[in-house]
């Protein structure tokens, strides 16, 4: 038997490491995280390559099956083709080393401390606001931890105080699964899967976060830091940038 043999009905998980193994796709799919449909030239632009090389690259990463692609007329779109696949970009970022670029001016000093904060991992927020939320829920008995984490009877029941569902409007709630990412800015987790989803959706609708520009961060009103002391008894050091 070959050493091809040997491995031919296992997953290739040397094909699917090789995508990330370059430092532009990896930009791109850390760019994607945000959620949003993309073209070549925005992921070109802050990869900095040109955009021939950039529609190499996702040319790569869609037949690999990261992002899904979606046309519009003559126009290519790619997106992140699932919520595992945003997980599975997310989950070696918080292992991987960090690259401590110099920072040349308080513009950049600020996003990155902003992206820190809160930044969107594809249907729900991380950063360190997003630890907060999940620290707090499980403080105050909203979360269960004994079987992995769960949503308590108190917890679906709070839920229901702002209007928060997984649901479409008019259906039945039901209990949204909750499952965690590990966070690569904090090291700790944060909630994801159908809860994850909920929460950063509903503080989207009531404004409590809006989106910043072509970037992942997402801003903190007024509103929502009114909206998170009252629901989750947050003090303002918490609602703040670092």
């Amino acid at each position: 038997m070959t050493s091809t043999d040997a491995y031919a009905d296992e997953p290739d998980v040397a094909a699917l490491a090789g995508l990330l193994a370059d430092r532009t796709r990896a930009a791109f799919c850390l760019a994607l995280l945000d959620g949003r449909a993309w073209t070549a030239t925005g992921p070109a632009r802050l990869a900095g390559v040109a955009p021939s090389t950039a529609t190499s690259h996702l040319n790569r990463l869609v037949a690999g099956g990261l992002p899904a692609e979606e046309r519009s007329g003559r126009h290519r779109y790619v997106r992140l083709a699932d919520p595992g696949i945003a997980e599975m970009v997310e989950a070696p970022a918080a292992r991987a080393p960090r690259r401590t670029a110099p920072v040349r001016s308080l513009t950049a000093a600020r996003r990155r401390r902003d992206l820190a904060f809160a930044r969107i991992c594809f249907d729900h927020l991380a950063g360190s606001l997003a630890v907060t939320i999940t620290d707090a829920m499980t403080a105050e008995g909203l979360l269960s931890w004994d079987h992995g984490p769960a949503l308590t009877a108190d917890g679906a029941a709070w839920l229901r105080k702002p209007g928060i569902t997984d649901e479409p409007t008019g259906s039945a709630p039901a209990r949204p699964h909750v499952r965690t990412c590990v966070d690569w800015s904090e090291q700790r987790l944060h909630l994801a899967g159908g809860l994850g989803a909920a929460v950063f959706r509903h503080a989207v609708e009531e404004s409590w976060l809006v989106h910043t520009g072509d970037t992942r961060v997402v801003r903190l009103t007024d509103a929502g830091r009114a909206s998170l002391r009252l629901h989750l008894r947050l003090p303002d050091a918490a609602l703040a940038p670092g």
